[in-house]
C-alpha cells in the first residue's frame, strides 16, 4: 500500500460517497486507476465495507451503555456461545474480547433504561455462564468515529 491508497482510504472514511473523479483530482490520478485502487483495496479486506452512519437519538435509541463481562468458566464451548450470541444481537453494536480485569466489553444501545433492562435480563442473567457484569451509562458521546487513524 503506498501513499496514495492512503490518501483515497483517508478520504473515502471521511466519506465513501466521494465521486471517483473527486477522489482522482485528490490524488493526482486517472479515473481508472481510482477505480482500480479501489477494486483491490476491497479484494485484499482493506475496505471492509460501505455504510451510511446514523444518529441513534432520531430513531428512539437514547441509552448507550459500555458493559464489562466477566464469564463463569473457561471453557471453549461457553466463551463461543457467549460469543455467538454478542455476533447475533443488534443491540451490541460493538464487542471486545480483552486481557484484563473481565473478559470482555460491549458497548449496547437501547431505547430507554426499561430497554437496557430487559437486555441484561435476556443477554446477562438468563445466561448461566455470565458471573458479573458491570455497566457504565454513556452521559455524553464527545467523540465516535469508525475512522481509523492514518499515518
Amino acid at each position: 500500500m503506498d501513499k496514495t491508497d492512503r490518501k483515497l482510504l483517508d478520504h473515502l472514511q471521511k466519506n465513501a460517497r466521494t465521486p471517483i473523479q473527486t477522489l482522482a483530482d485528490i490524488t493526482g490520478i486517472s479515473t481508472a486507476s481510482v477505480q482500480r485502487r479501489m477494486r483491490a483495496l476491497r479484494e485484499a479486506g482493506v475496505i471492509k465495507s460501505e455504510v451510511a452512519i446514523l444518529d441513534p437519538k432520531p430513531l428512539g435509541l437514547g441509552i448507550t451503555a459500555i458493559v464489562a463481562v466477566e464469564l463463569e468458566r473457561d471453557r471453549l464451548d461457553y466463551i463461543q456461545a457467549f460469543k455467538r450470541k454478542a455476533h447475533q444481537d443488534p443491540q451490541v453494536t460493538h464487542f471486545y474480547c480483552i486481557a484484563g480485569d473481565a473478559d470482555f466489553i460491549l458497548i449496547m444501545m437501547a431505547k430507554d433504561i426499561a430497554d437496557y433492562e430487559a437486555f441484561t435480563h435476556r443477554f446477562f442473567f438468563a445466561d448461566k455462564n455470565v458471573r458479573k457484569f458491570r455497566t457504565s451509562m454513556v452521559v455524553s458521546t464527545e467523540k465516535a468515529t469508525s475512522q481509523v487513524p492514518i499515518g
